[in-house]
C-alpha cells in the first residue's frame, strides 16, 4: 500500500522539487498512521521511505 501510493504520487523530479517530496511526505506519515506505527518512530520511518524511493528512482533513471 505504502509503496503503491509512493509511485501513485512521485512525478519525474521529484527528488529536486521540494514541494512534491513534502507532499510525499503526508502521504507517507498518513499511511503509517493509517496502519498504526508508533508515532514516536514515524519521521524515522518516513525518512527511510523517502531515501528507498530516490534510490529505487535513481535507478529506473539509469543514474
Amino acid at each position: 500500500m505504502l509503496t503503491q501510493r509512493v509511485r501513485e504520487n512521485a512525478t519525474i523530479d521529484w527528488t529536486i522539487k521540494e514541494n512534491v517530496r513534502a507532499k510525499l511526505n503526508v502521504i507517507v506519515k498518513r499511511t503509517l498512521r493509517q496502519y498504526g506505527y508508533p508515532p514516536d518512530m514515524q519521521l524515522l520511518a518516513t525518512e527511510t521511505v523517502l531515501k528507498q524511493a530516490e534510490i529505487i528512482a535513481n535507478e529506473l533513471a539509469g543514474k
